[in-house]
């Protein structure tokens, strides 16, 4: 595969936001709002929001993304004014942008209200938008890629118990739940749900604790973000990714210097960002922000 094809195979929609304060969230009624998703360029899933009463737009639901963000072009239509500058940091690099006051953004029956969103180009983003983990604190997401459908919920008005099954806990930093007691071919290591995330990012720590676990090589390429950077990587294929009882084939890897795992504290120790590539071996995911599980429901066996 050369390097081009595999840029955009492995585009990644994870910013780490600083100096910007979290949003409060409303929510107009207690019940699931299930929302028919669609599969963007790069095998995420993007969903229909309506901004400021005008819409839909096109948003992808991002785990990694630790603030929701607007393309130029939606700020442009909508007519917002520019706001002061804030430094992002996407997988593959960081630049201080422009931002802009959000005084709603309804998807289904929820809406979020008086964002301060960083503004990012739309052919970085992929999308008019992305909703992520400021507005995310206290529901829960479930990915049915199945009937292809993205639910988000208040966790008080949806039951869990026995619907999944697996059920996995996180610890929370920086407003993403990261999974602290996977295993990749025998190496413990910090897992993060990325749904923003074509494919699955490694860090150099977790590449030199595999460095004599013989991982079959794939060659080199580079990966893109939302800032419009892009980053050198190396590619290989993991044997094995174990997570409670759930276990995972030859998982194709992108190792790079990323700096979005320095901004969370995770350059030290093995770490991935794992993307919907993976996410998708599953028919149901659950992202559960309040109670700080993840939960997964196999395939059935055929």
């Amino acid at each position: 595969m050369s390097a081009a094809s595999m840029a955009l195979a492995m585009l990644i929609a994870d910013p780490v936001i600083l100096g910007a304060t979290p949003p409060p969230i409303s929510q107009e009624k207690p019940a699931d709002d299930v929302v028919q998703a669609e599969a963007d360029t790069y095998d995420r899933m993007t969903i229909e929001a309506v901004v400021h009463g005008i819409g839909p737009f096109r948003f992808i639901i991002d785990t990694g993304s630790q603030r929701t963000v607007l393309s130029t072009a939606l700020a442009a239509t909508l007519g917002l004014a520019e706001g002061p500058q804030v430094r992002v940091v996407g997988i593959a690099g960081s630049r201080h942008v422009t931002t802009a006051q959000v005084h709603s953004i309804a998807v289904g029956a929820l809406s979020f209200r008086n964002l301060t969103v960083p503004l990012l180009e739309r052919i970085n983003i992929g999308a008019d938008g992305i909703l992520g983990t400021d507005s995310l604190q206290h529901q829960r997401v479930l990915l049915d890629f199945t009937r292809n459908r993205i639910s988000i919920a208040d966790r008080a008005a949806t039951a869990t118990r026995g619907e999944f099954e697996i059920v996995v806990r996180a610890k929370r930093r920086s407003g993403r739940l990261i999974l602290t007691n996977a295993l990749i071919d025998g190496t413990r290591t910090d897992v993060v749900i990325d749904t923003g995330a074509s494919g699955t990012i490694g860090n150099r720590a977790l590449q030199r604790s595999l460095a004599r676990k013989r991982q079959k090589a794939l060659g080199t390429s580079e990966v893109s973000s939302v800032t419009g950077h892009l980053l050198p990587v190396e590619l290989a294929v993991a044997g094995k990714l174990e997570l409670g009882r759930m276990t995972l084939s030859n998982v194709p890897v992108a190792y790079a210097d990323a700096p979005a795992f320095a901004e969370l504290r995770l350059d030290r120790k093995p770490a991935i960002f794992l993307g919907m590539r993976e996410l998708r071996a599953f028919k149901r995911v659950a992202i559960d922000f309040s109670s700080r599980k993840v939960l997964f429901d196999l395939v059935d066996a055929k």
